[in-house]
């Protein structure tokens, strides 16, 4: 097993995320309420702070790592950036402008902006405005035909990807004069403006949910409630997509641990592993803490195939599908709902990430001893 830490916080966790020496994690209980805690051994941590300013469910949490801010947002249809003063965090409110709940959040690379999904078919990019000691909010309207499920930047600190229940995957520019640098702008030679459309993927046939640029910002990936995986190479005018379904339940998040190599959580309560060979081909390898690697009958054909065989009373293919369950292992014991990377930002592999989920755990996963039985990937 990959797993290093198991603790259970709450009855049922939204989202969560680490501080930068990784010693502190925040977390919503699925309440108004962010809660920090510390570990002291590995069976046991402290609840340092209780976060008390939203008037309804924190939807998302996000913790620089450069600055130790924490950015929070709510279904009240607030933000608020939180800074450490002596040993109390102290909230500013940013204005978002919203007539609808705030659903995701995340810090650029830099961290001098961040990025806001809404059900309000909008996403608000904030940055802090000297001049006035305020954060400012600019909205991408009109873009979006139904709610913004999940943010992601791009290592540019330029662009940024949504996902939305319109089944959509778009990539918009973020350039904002006297924030980014002067030519930070420019995508293969082409000229971008703030909240000019780069791309649309209409690659999924329902919600679309996570989705994450890879470590060097060449490829992106994204999962959709059809239980498929969507990965796009060379963002830009000509993309190159592939989709890979898989026979199990559908993903919510995904995270990149190197160029070749996905790992999934969802609805099934396991990370997936997805991997490219060398010809640039995507597909499912494994389950993490699986106890044999998935073998060729694992495609989503095959898999239709036992299923059919199992409905019409085929012992030896319903026997099948019932090992490969029986196989995977246990840390979550209800959906995964999100997927944070534990390593340095901007490197190149990430061996240590952490899931949350709705049955109130969060687990540490190492990779460090699976590096051989996962490949080359890495």
């Amino acid at each position: 097993m990959a797993v290093v830490d198991v603790h259970r916080f709450a009855e049922s966790i939204t989202c969560h995320a680490w501080s930068p020496d990784l010693s502190m994690v925040a977390l919503c209980p699925n309440n108004t309420e962010v809660h920090i805690y510390k570990s002291l051994s590995q069976d046991h941590w402290e609840r340092l702070h209780v976060l008390q300013k939203h008037d309804q469910i924190v939807s998302g949490i996000d913790w620089s790592s450069k600055s130790n801010k924490i950015v929070t947002v709510s279904h009240d249809r607030n933000s608020y950036v939180w800074s450490l003063e002596g040993a109390e965090w102290v909230p500013t409110l940013v204005i978002l402008r919203l007539n609808r709940a705030a659903l995701c959040v995340q810090w650029s690379p830099k961290e001098n902006k961040f990025a806001v999904g809404s059900g309000a078919k909008t996403v608000c990019i904030c940055y802090y405005e000297q001049e006035n000691n305020w954060w400012v909010s600019k909205l991408i309207r009109k873009r979006h035909e139904s709610s913004v499920t999940s943010v992601a930047w791009h290592p540019n600190n330029v662009l940024l990807a949504t996902t939305s229940t319109d089944g959509k995957c778009r990539v918009f520019s973020t350039f904002i004069k006297g924030v980014d640098t002067k030519y930070a702008h420019y995508l293969n030679g082409a000229f971008f403006l703030l909240k000019q459309q780069i791309l649309q993927l209409d690659l999924s046939y329902s919600w679309a949910f996570g989705v994450k640029w890879s470590p060097s910002g060449n490829t992106l990936a994204y999962v959709g409630h059809s239980s498929m995986i969507y990965f796009v190479d060379d963002v830009g005018p000509s993309p190159l997509a592939q989709s890979v379904a898989f026979r199990d339940l559908p993903l919510r998040d995904v995270l990149f641990i190197s160029e070749k190599m996905v790992i999934g959580v969802g609805y099934d309560s396991n990370p997936m592993v997805f991997a490219s060979d060398d010809t640039g081909i995507w597909s499912f390898i494994r389950y993490i803490g699986e106890k044999k690697a998935a073998s060729s009958n694992s495609s989503y054909s095959s898999q239709f195939s036992e299923a059919f065989g199992k409905f019409y009373g085929s012992q030896s293919k319903s026997t099948t599908a019932n090992d490969a369950s029986e196989s995977r292992g246990g840390v979550h014991d209800n959906c995964i709902n999100s997927i944070v990377s534990l390593s340095k930002a901007g490197s190149p592999k990430v061996m240590r990430f952490s899931t949350s989920g709705l049955d109130g755990k969060v687990a540490i996963w190492d990779l460090e001893n699976m590096e051989q039985e996962l490949g080359n990937q890495f």
